[in-house]
């Protein structure tokens, strides 16, 4: 029986009147699976229900943010007491101190954070922090991290590792792109190659802790403190893009996966921390809200303090911090191993019905983050992402949804889970995947 969609049709067509391609961001069209992108009118617990009246189990969870499932009691609880006070106040509040408080206890080497509206406002803000306190104006960034559409990283690589870059949307001018250098993920002898060239000129090495924007691709053991070391020696900053890890991963995001105790750098990083790091998703329980922070000395050039300007008229608004403290103080460390013991059952029932019909698959982590990329091999970089059967992809996740599970649209995404999946929930997810690995093997 195929589900009905007319409902989602009637508003996508309504929508595309109205909205550039019938959504307000990208991925939601469904362009890189094809089909009707379905409206959601509610969500509660580990599902979404169409405008059709289709229910699913939802891994996608906002791209992120859903940790503890939608609309969690206490976060509503939250909320709804905030928004009886007032919406916004364009003051300070308590809500926005407590929050920060609360992001800087969670991760080690923060000192101070500053609250913004979205993960790309932070990497915005991050980036000209940068380039104001070391006072160059070359950015580095990897193929495959996607750090928001930010102008100056809307960029693709150049012919060399030297080469800079041309931008990679319209609208982006030339010289936005032109201070940015894009180098392959995983590749550090052409970071050494860059710095030895460029060194001089670089203000900060910005990269995803753990990418989850080409598919779940940690960095090789020692790429993350090699970074810190080599842009060290040349007076560079490193950024460290938590918006998708950060509280995800683990209470302390990726930073805390990999030097906690059971981490690959137990007690920290031996050259030292990254010197900003930048959140999102998780930090704002489904509201719009964003931070980037580090040391209090990088800290201090921000406005009013210092002479780098950055404001932002919603920024610490009291509802969202008020999601946000929320959902942090409920994830706690009896959450994550949950969170984690999903996320194996749903990739291994996956990797075994793939496995059964032959078809090609590779599974990758980031704490309880991971993808399933079409293609025998690892993926180590965003080269070896594209090389993945995409067409593939597309038929398993239609098949899926049919089967009332909605992942993420993209053969380039992470999947998410929340503490809210449940037997039931899990029950579904393993009698969709039968079928969805057919339609995968179809092709």
């Amino acid at each position: 029986m195929t589900l009905s969609t007319t409902a989602s049709q009637a508003f996508f067509d309504r929508a595309r009147e109205v909205t550039p391609g019938g959504v307000n961001s990208p991925v939601r069209a469904f362009r890189g699976v094809g089909g009707v992108p379905r409206f959601i009118d509610s969500a509660r617990g580990p599902w979404l229900t169409d405008v059709d009246g289709n229910r699913y189990v939802d891994l996608i969870c906002s791209w992120g943010p859903m940790i503890l499932g939608h609309a969690h009691p206490d976060v509503l609880a939250s909320v709804t007491d905030a928004a009886a006070k007032g919406f916004s106040f364009g003051t300070p509040s308590e809500s926005e101190v407590a929050l920060a408080a609360e992001i800087v206890e969670r991760v080690e080497p923060l000192e101070q954070v500053r609250l913004v509206s979205s993960g790309t406002e932070a990497t915005m803000s991050a980036l000209r922090l940068a380039r104001g306190a070391t006072g160059r104006s070359v950015v580095v960034k990897f193929a495959g991290c996607y750090h928001g559409h930010v102008d100056a990283l809307l960029a693709q690589a150049g012919s060399g590792v030297a080469t800079f870059a041309l931008p990679d949307s319209a609208g982006v001018p030339a010289s936005a792109a032109g201070e940015t250098v894009v180098l392959p993920y995983n590749d550090l002898g052409a970071v050494e190659e860059l710095f030895a060239v460029r060194g001089e000129e670089v203000a900060a090495v910005i990269t995803e802790a753990s990418p989850g924007n080409m598919g779940v691709v940690p960095p090789a053991p020692g790429f993350t403190e090699a970074l810190r070391r080599i842009t060290s020696a040349h007076g560079a900053l490193l950024i460290s893009d938590e918006v998708m890890t950060g509280f995800r991963c683990s209470r302390s995001g990726w930073y805390g996966l990999e030097t906690g105790a059971e981490g690959a750098h137990p007690g920290g990083y031996p050259s030292g921390a990254p010197d900003l790091f930048t959140f999102g998703k998780v930090m704002g329980g489904g509201f719009p809200a964003a931070a980037f922070g580090g040391r209090a000395d990088l800290m201090a050039r921000l406005a009013p303090d210092g002479p780098v300007y950055q404001a932002g008229t919603l920024s610490g608004n009291p509802v969202a911090t008020a999601a946000g403290l929320a959902t942090l103080r409920a994830c706690t460390d009896e959450l994550y191993p949950r969170l984690l013991e999903s996320a194996r059952t749903i990739a291994d029932a996956a990797s075994d019905a793939l496995s059964a019909e032959g078809v090609a698959h590779t599974v990758q982590w980031a704490g309880s983050m991971f993808s399933i990329f079409f293609r025998d091999e690892p993926v180590r970089s965003f080269a070896d992402a594209q090389a993945q059967n995409t067409s593939a992809y597309g038929r398993f996740f239609h098949a899926m949804l049919e089967g009332g599970v909605h992942l993420p649209p993209s053969a380039f995404e992470a999947w998410f889970v929340s503490g809210a999946l449940d037997t039931e929930a899990l029950d579904v997810i393993r009698a969709a995947l039968p079928a969805a690995a057919k339609a995968a093997a179809a092709g």
